[in-house]
């Protein structure tokens, strides 16, 4: 029986590219395993694949009996409905330690990097299995990807070497005009709904008695946005009370200018602006410099809730 690897649901770059690439791995190691997927595929994410000739992973939600292991999440709220009655033989994951327990020991490999991919390909090195150019581009892809191409606070010396060294595998030289290439892709908003946008890159979270959801938006330019935020308001309210969620927040991230806008509905709008030292005005405001929610956002409010 197969071993079945996938990432978080509304799976990003690092979540469905991790997947391929650590079943990859694995299959090289001897084991019999497919990479599927949690959700839908993104625009950047399709555009990694269309650009490495590379198919999607089949959508799977279903894992009771299964072996499994987890890629670039290890929280519950970001699992199948049914992973407590999945057995979980490993986690790859570059976040905070999550809420998911095991009844038997697993294979961890959980490490303060910014992407998920940059353990991966630590986990090939330290096999010294070789990596095929089509899964090594992705993953050059997804590293740019989640440390924004270098500038987000996650962003380590290990991504950099990881990413340097899958780019000579693939033999690109300026990486980083591709990066610039593939936010570009990102930065497309007007061909998705008001609630394809707030799902695109959303993740809950358990705090306490809460549920929070948190979404991503990054873009080139932030003046996309300019006339949408009523809808993307008006979005994020129906998914608030869809997921019976205290707190629904949005991201609208600038790349180039190197920070956030915030757009917050929350059953108590004092726990955000406590937990940022901000004051709303709309249900908003601006974050200077901030493009991490693994680490300039979820702290804050887990100090809180």
């Amino acid at each position: 029986m197969a071993t079945y690897i996938f990432g978080h649901t509304t799976p990003d770059s690092d979540s469905i590219v991790g997947a391929i690439a650590l079943s990859y791995l694995k299959q090289e190691l001897g084991e019999d395993t497919i990479a599927v997927r949690q959700g839908e595929i993104n625009p950047e994410t399709a555009f990694i694949l269309e650009r490495f000739n590379f198919q999607a992973p089949e959508l799977k939600t279903s894992f009771a009996g299964e072996d499994v292991y987890l890629v670039d999440f290890s929280d519950l709220a970001q699992s199948p409905a049914d992973i407590k009655e999945a057995n979980i033989l490993g986690i790859v994951d570059h976040h905070k330690l999550g809420d998911i327990t095991t009844s038997t020991p697993l294979e961890c490999w959980i490490r303060p990097v910014g992407c998920s991919n940059t353990i991966i390909k630590q986990m090939f090195d330290y096999h010294n299995i070789t990596i095929p150019k089509d899964i090594a581009g992705m993953m050059m892809c997804a590293i740019l990807s989640d440390t924004v191409i270098y500038k987000s606070p996650t962003s380590t010396k290990e991504d950099t070497k990881a990413c340097k060294e899958l780019a000579d595998i693939v033999g690109i030289e300026d990486f980083k005009a591709l990066g610039m290439e593939m936010f570009i892709v990102k930065s497309n908003v007007l061909s998705a709904t008001k609630r394809e946008l707030v799902l695109r890159d959303f993740k809950d979270f358990n705090m306490g008695q809460a549920k929070i959801g948190v979404g991503q938006l990054e873009v080139v330019d932030l003046s996309v946005f300019d006339n949408m935020k009523e809808e993307l308001f008006e979005a994020m309210q129906q998914i608030k009370e869809e997921g019976e969620r205290h707190t629904v927040l949005l991201l609208l991230t600038d790349i180039m200018v190197v920070g956030s806008q915030l757009l917050v509905l929350s059953d108590d709008g004092s726990k955000i602006e406590e937990a940022f030292n901000v004051k709303l005005e709309n249900n908003q405001v601006w974050l200077d410099k901030v493009l991490s929610r693994k680490k300039q956002i979820i702290p804050f409010l887990e100090k809180l809730f």
